[in-house]
């Protein structure tokens, strides 16, 4: 597992807040600098960051808060950081094998008592794995995997019965699941397409997405409003939100600021009900604004790349290659997509700073807002944190 390697972390994007990135000496950290964990010597291998303030890990279960919250904590096995909310799952109190999930204000510095606590116990023998270990994912998805923490009331909610999740990803307004079986389940809002149902309605419940249906999922990610799935064969399927080029397709916006040059929507054949043309394509056809894609569409990447892993910002996305390469595109004005500048990306471009020093982004994960966390396969895993 990558957080069990020592390593060094990069950062870049959003500092407004001094949450560590880069060397938190600027608003705008354009491109990866190393980054400056808080606590002398905190060897960090978890990073959870939500948009104001950041939680590191340490392999000692040292917890530290950087940014627009602070405080420190110990006995921590992971933390999930979000405005609203601050959740720690921590050693159990007693002496009995379990853990404590807590849940605390962001801003109350971890004094006096969590808002609320629940006990994680581990379920019979061979329910979930070898010995009745209860099979863990990332936070919010809880040991067990029989439910999962939200940032808004009700903090605790339960899954469905017999669905067997194996990753879950938060948005602004929705959730996407990817259960044992590699299907991409979704629900929640879904006013700008990002259920990828077809429709701009909402789902109460976890609803399996048709379109993928017989193409087993490896990962899911879930931007603001926009969704990303990975194929187990590198395929990468996008749908939501466009506004700022999150979705690899021209949008007006980017066209009219002059910034960027629409990359072409190669494998998109599903048109949502805001797909809008202008005159002014180089062929002399219209060209194609897409703001909202309902449907699952598949995405080229350069060169033909195969991805491994996927993530998404509020309006940016990144992915991950099977030979090592970091692309992203979307909203840049933070310098979050790590090019060097500000500027906004309608099609995927390749991170040049981790090809010039030949590291090889292997394996990263984001929570629901602009933040990420990326290892280094190499020698020395090195490890990057982008707002």
């Amino acid at each position: 597992m990558a957080e069990e390697l020592p390593g060094a972390w990069f950062g870049f994007g959003f500092c407004g807040f001094g949450q560590a990135l880069g060397s938190g000496r600027a608003r705008r950290v354009l491109s990866p600098e190393p980054l400056r964990a808080p606590g002398a010597g905190l060897d960090v291998y978890r990073v959870s960051a939500s948009w104001s303030y950041t939680a590191f890990v340490s392999r000692g279960g040292r917890l530290e808060l950087a940014g627009a919250a602070g405080g420190a904590a110990g006995g921590c096995r992971d933390a999930w950081a979000s405005e609203a909310l601050l959740v720690l799952l921590r050693a159990g109190p007693g002496p009995e094998p379990g853990a404590e999930l807590q849940a605390w204000a962001p801003g109350s510095a971890l004094r006096g008592e969590p808002l609320w606590v629940h006990t994680v116990e581990a379920e019979a023998e061979g329910d979930d794995g070898p010995g009745g270990k209860p099979q863990a994912g990332p936070l919010p998805l809880l040991p067990c995997a029989r439910a999962y923490v939200s940032p808004r009331p009700p903090f605790y909610r339960p899954l469905a019965p017999g669905l067997r999740a194996r990753r879950l990803e938060l948005g602004a307004e929705h959730a996407l699941l990817l259960d044992e079986a590699g299907q991409v389940f979704s629900w929640g809002g879904g006013r700008h397409g990002q259920l990828g149902h077809g429709t701009l309605e909402a789902e109460l419940e976890p609803r399996p997405l048709e379109a993928l249906q017989g193409l087993p999922m490896a990962e899911v990610a879930a931007g603001g409003w926009h969704s990303v799935s990975v194929s187990e064969t590198g395929d990468v399927y996008i749908w939501g939100w466009n506004e700022s080029g999150q979705l690899a397709l021209p949008t007006r916006s980017l066209a009219e600021d002059g910034k960027t040059v629409a990359g072409e929507a190669a494998g998109l054949h599903e048109g949502g009900p805001d797909v809008k043309s202008t005159a002014g394509g180089e062929d002399g056809a219209p060209t194609p604004f897409i703001a909202v894609q309902p449907f699952p569409a598949l995405l080229d990447l350069p060169r033909g790349s195969e991805a491994v892993k996927a993530s998404c910002g509020s309006r940016h996305t990144a992915v991950v290659t099977r030979t090592g390469e970091l692309y992203t595109w979307g909203w840049g004005k933070y310098g979050q997509l790590g090019h060097k500048d500000t500027s906004s990306w309608d099609r995927p471009c390749r991170v040049e700073y981790f090809v010039e020093r030949q590291l090889q982004p292997f394996l990263f994960s984001a929570d629901q807002t602009n933040q990420k966390v990326i290892w280094e396969k190499n020698q020395t895993p090195q490890y990057i944190f982008l707002k």
